[in-house]
């Protein structure tokens, strides 16, 4: 369990990336303007802080120096407009350590966040998954199903990495929506059940069972 602090202006994407951190078990914390997060961040009490660019009172920029120019070593994952290269540039060159753009999948954040979160005498701990026979490398974003290499597209990927994350659990239609699809899409669609049906023939008509009513479950 990790203390995430998210600095993030639009509540809307806050309550969608505190949700899914919760139901990862970790402890997320939302502030909404540029001078609580740099003083949030500077507490001592977070692990990582999620950090958005375009923040009232006191910009991300401005937040990312002054945090650091205080001598924090906090993991910072800056989010960024979808074609603002300067903007990723700029943040990298400030001292973070990674950016997302929006809009993006939680899926993929999830797994920036843990690779961040890894312990520093056990870098590979946290970048691969394994469960059900299958490998997920989140470092090349490739898979392997016993030792043979298979192909997945990007939603394929994202949708594997939640199952194996929860494996053994039952995930529901709604759930992989919204973490994998995100925020936006048609909840009447059958887009789930047609990307389960990809992962299945590609890792095994075994590995992802259907819990009737409920949704999916990875593994046993």
């Amino acid at each position: 369990m990790a203390r995430i602090l998210i600095v993030e202006d639009e509540q809307r994407i806050a309550s969608f990336i505190a949700k899914g951190l919760r139901a990862q078990g970790h402890v997320a914390a939302v502030v909404g303007d540029g001078v609580t997060g740099r003083d949030y961040a500077l507490s001592g009490e977070f692990d990582l802080m999620v950090l958005d660019i375009g923040l009232p009172r006191l910009d991300g920029f401005s937040v990312l120096e002054q945090v650091r120019q205080q001598g924090s070593k906090l993991p910072v994952i800056v989010l960024t407009a979808r074609d603002s290269v300067t903007d990723t540039v700029t943040a990298l060159d400030g001292g973070a350590d990674d950016y997302m753009p929006k809009p993006f999948r939680f899926a993929e954040l999830l797994a920036r966040i843990r690779l961040r979160l890894r312990p520093a005498d056990n870098p590979e701990a946290t970048q691969k998954l394994e469960a059900g026979g299958v490998v997920l490398d989140l470092r090349t974003r490739r898979a392997r199903v016993r030792e043979r290499e298979v192909d997945l597209s990007a939603r394929e990927f994202a949708l594997a990495e939640l199952f194996m994350l929860n494996a053994g659990f039952v995930l529901s239609r709604e759930q992989l929506l919204d973490q994998v699809w995100g925020l936006d899409f048609d909840p009447g669609s059958n887009v789930v059940d047609v990307y389960v049906g990809y992962l299945r023939k590609k890792f095994g008509a075994d590995t992802i069972s259907t819990v009737r009513g409920m949704g999916y479950r990875f593994g046993t």
